[in-house]
């Protein structure tokens, strides 16, 4: 039955996670926002740190943590920057068609690559026509004697352009919808496999966006994730297994805005006194409050069902959806309390909230998650 309470694992895992947030992420932040640059640096201390990779099995060499672990890390990361915290929980995505259903071999040979030194791998499942609409991609994958032809483009690809391998989908026909989407693994060194530019954000410009292209790519049977024709239920189960994450992302955020809001709160004087003592401002911060705690149980019930086998439920959908929601309505309301000055680049308010935003967008949309959950109740009743 689910416990919403943490071992002294866990607590030294947030505690460990929360120093390197608050001595390595923090300090760094701004100055990679404002140039849009990659913290190759912050990842490597991650990595070193054991922050990354946390929850690919220990049999393969990683540190099997649970998807509850995950979580926590990515709230404490996020809390200092949601871009790193995206980057580096983007390894977690990229693994899960191979944990999910990869062969030992499959498993043996890519996993060992991202636990022997720091590497990438990226997700690639959304097209310039595809995104919430998985089943309608048009990236083929084509027979040819004892090999596969991959050609198509996928946009939206975080790291992609660090990756040294990707996961993702394509279709033996597009007429053939879901049941044409099969899952494969590709190295970034083949031939035919290209990266497009580097997208301009509105925020998370920390973590690298971009088109990754794949013309004419040649693949064996062993890079074919699962049966062909059965990728599109690989996928579902991804975005369920993930989703929990995005959810622990946006309670980092959430509690940040709540730190800010009340440092500055008590700071700020109108009228004579602090505007911590104004009642329109204590609702604000008492509603952040309100969202941390409603988002933190979440995800960790989400990433429980996660960790015991619990499928298709609408625990992770809703995380995502409540959490990205109160995330964006937490980080509007710290640069409301900011004023001015939450309008400048100067306070750290104005990236957060333009972090913020992209959680009601990226692993299914908050309207899709909503459609997601609908379907799920009416397909029950």
């Amino acid at each position: 039955m689910f416990n919403p309470t943490y071992t002294e694992e866990q607590a030294a895992l947030v505690d460990t996670a929360r120093k390197f947030t608050a001595d390595t992420i923090i300090p760094a932040a701004h100055e990679c926002d404002e140039n849009e640059r990659f913290p190759i640096e912050i990842f490597e201390a991650a990595f070193e740190l054991g922050l990354m990779n946390a929850e690919l099995p220990e049999a393969y060499g990683g540190l099997g943590l649970h998807t509850v672990d995950g979580c926590l890390i990515a709230e404490e990361i996020a809390y200092g920057c949601a871009a790193v915290a995206t980057s580096l929980v983007c390894n977690h995505l990229g693994s899960l068609p191979l944990m999910i259903a990869g062969t030992e071999e499959q498993k043996t040979k890519w996993f060992g690559r991202l636990v022997d030194e720091l590497c990438f791998v990226s997700y690639c499942c959304s097209e310039p026509e595809a995104g919430s609409d998985v089943a309608s991609m048009k990236t083929r994958l084509t027979r040819d004697g004892n090999e596969w032809v991959l050609t198509g483009q996928k946009r939206w690809i975080t790291n992609g352009g660090q990756a040294s391998f990707y996961t993702g989908f394509a279709t033996l026909d597009p007429k053939l919808r879901h049941k044409g989407i099969t899952a494969f693994v590709v190295d970034r060194e083949q031939k035919g496999v290209s990266v497009g530019k580097k997208e301009k954000k509105l925020g998370q410009r920390a973590s690298e966006t971009v088109d990754v292209l794949f013309d004419e790519v040649r693949l064996t049977d062993d890079q074919i994730i699962g049966e062909p024709g059965r990728g599109f239920a690989i996928a579902m189960e991804t975005f369920d297994k993930s989703r929990p994450m995005i959810g622990a992302q946006c309670a980092g955020i959430i509690r940040r805005c709540l730190d800010e809001s009340i440092a500055y709160a008590k700071e700020r004087k109108t009228f004579g006194v602090p505007i911590s003592n104004h009642q329109a401002i204590q609702f604000m911060i008492a509603e952040m409050a309100m969202a941390h705690e409603a988002v933190k149980l979440l995800y960790s019930k989400a990433a429980w069902e996660v960790d015991n086998g619990v499928r298709r439920s609408n625990t992770s959908a809703i995380t995502k959806c409540m959490g990205a929601d109160m995330a964006v309505k937490s980080a509007t309301d710290a640069v409301q309390i900011f004023g001015g000055y939450g309008y400048t680049r100067e306070y750290p308010v104005e990236k957060l909230y333009r972090d913020a935003k992209l959680m009601q967008i990226y692993e299914g949309t908050s309207q899709v998650q909503r459609m997601v959950i609908a379907k799920n109740l009416l397909m029950r009743s």
